[in-house]
């Protein structure tokens, strides 16, 4: 199947679709309902029977995630707290669709975090919102009050016996937060700022007790899978990438936005919804999860955007934000970019991200206003070396990857920065590279190799 699936969007443009009113109209909380009939333990298995894997980035499959949590008494002989803890805390370029979906149908993840806080028998569960985004807060905070007001939040929800307290919170908008443990330690009141692992926060999450820490999209993707069941879910997407997903388009396209369609579409396919690339332009690269996962190109279009497919590229899926180029843009300027918000969100915690993304920028800088030699191209390689896979959290890593794909995919345009002494995109003349070569943007021109800028 590769059309669009409408699900978790498929009532966005409904009249007051954040109210309960109209949630109810589309068969809000009957899930709950439904699951509140169930034992725990059914539910998780039928999470895990779905296939459903977390849509925050690296894709575990959320119902193991959720069978992790010690269920037994603990060493002292009584049943330890357990917590659900919702990560909106949504921050990397690129990635957008958290926020739309929290707008829109607040009561779509409300429902959500009560099924998984009942289903690992938590009696607190917490949403870590974005500060920066005040409606965002105020709608989720209001979506809250009216669950609890209908019965669906606190003391013997729907007469079940089951009890659960959802609260809040906003965070103060540090990109690091977007890591479960730097989140953990934010919610405790901390400095944000990566744990040492193990333990995992399954064992010793927040407040030191077993915490399942999910993505938004995540956790309003199991009311649908509870109300259409496992089978209905597994039809959509791929064998080992089932169910559907948000793709965020942005960039260079006709229509940017969020398209829901199942895991394991293309780009090609995407960008026929999204009114392709702009007029006269074509694809240069693209991000596949976001401005942490290395770049792909043009001759990457066709790549199935599941799990497996695309790491099998060479990339990750992360979260669906595809950040579309054209032919333009300079791969430099953009890693320079990208790498610049990296240093400066850096928690500063360990060493190899915090020295390694300053020393990053500076050489990037240098590279990219031509004052560069191409040995600082080797060292650029070292340096990524010297951080990728070595820092506490994944924030390296992401710092490395757009480098090391421009560098495998573009180095040619590197070293024309350094054989110009100068950037060659000039964006008065719109010298675009293409083929291996330079050319005016939006002509049919044969490039040649030594052609000049205008």
């Amino acid at each position: 199947m590769t059309t669009l699936t409408p699900v978790l969007s498929e009532h966005w443009d409904s009249p007051r679709s954040w109210t309960l009113d109209t949630y109810h109209g589309h068969g809000g909380y009957d899930a709950l309902r439904t699951a509140l009939s169930m034992a725990p333990d059914a539910v998780i298995q039928l999470v895990k029977d779905s296939g459903l894997r977390g849509r925050g980035g690296a894709g575990f499959p959320t119902g193991t995630k959720w069978s992790f949590i010690p269920q037994g008494p603990g060493p002292d002989g009584t049943v330890p707290p357990h917590y659900l803890v919702v990560n909106a805390d949504e921050s990397e370029p690129g990635t957008c669709k958290d926020i739309p979906l929290m707008m829109a149908t607040p009561h779509a993840l409300v429902e959500g975090a009560i099924i998984a806080a009942y289903a690992i028998r938590a009696s607190h569960a917490f949403i870590y919102v974005r500060g920066e985004v005040v409606p965002v807060l105020r709608r989720l905070q209001a979506a809250t009050a009216q669950a609890y007001a209908a019965g669906y939040l606190g003391r013997d929800i729907l007469g079940s016996g089951y009890d659960l307290e959802l609260i809040v919170h906003a965070g103060a908008g540090a990109y690091i937060c977007g890591e479960e443990t730097a989140l953990l330690d934010s919610l405790e009141g901390r400095r944000g700022q990566p744990r040492l692992r193990p333990p995992f926060p399954a064992v010793a999450g927040l407040y030191a007790r077993p915490t399942v820490v999910n993505n938004v999209e995540s956790i309003a993707s199991v009311p649908p899978i509870i109300r259409n069941g496992v089978d209905w879910f597994r039809s959509i997407g791929s064998d080992k990438s089932p169910g559907f997903t948000l793709y965020s388009l942005s960039g260079h396209v006709a229509r940017p936005g969020q398209y829901e369609a199942p895991l394991g579409i293309t780009l090609r396919e995407l960008l026929g919804y999204a009114g392709g690339v702009r007029a006269g332009h074509r694809v240069k690269f693209w991000t596949p999860g976001g401005s942490s996962t290395p770049l792909f190109t043009d001759d990457h279009l066709d790549v199935p955007l599941d799990y497996e497919n695309v790491a099998a590229a060479g990339s990750m899926l992360g979260t669906k934000a595809l950040q579309i180029f054209d032919e333009t843009t300079c791969v430099v300027r953009a890693v320079l970019r990208w790498t610049e918000f990296y240093a400066h969100e850096s928690c500063g915690k360990c060493t190899p991200c915090r020295e390694g993304t300053y020393w990053l920028v500076q050489l990037l800088r240098r590279l990219e206003t031509g004052d560069g030699t191409e040995t600082d191209l080797d060292t650029l390689l070292d340096l990524c070396d010297s951080i990728n896979g070595k820092s506490f959290c994944a924030l390296g890593d992401g710092a490395a990857s757009p480098i090391l794909s421009s560098l495998k995919y573009f180095r040619a345009e590197y070293l024309e920065h350094l054989r110009r002494g100068a950037c060659p995109f000039d964006p008065a003349a719109c010298t675009a590279w293409a083929d291996g070569g330079w050319q005016k943007a939006g002509t049919d021109a044969e490039p040649t190799a030594q052609q000049e800028t205008p």
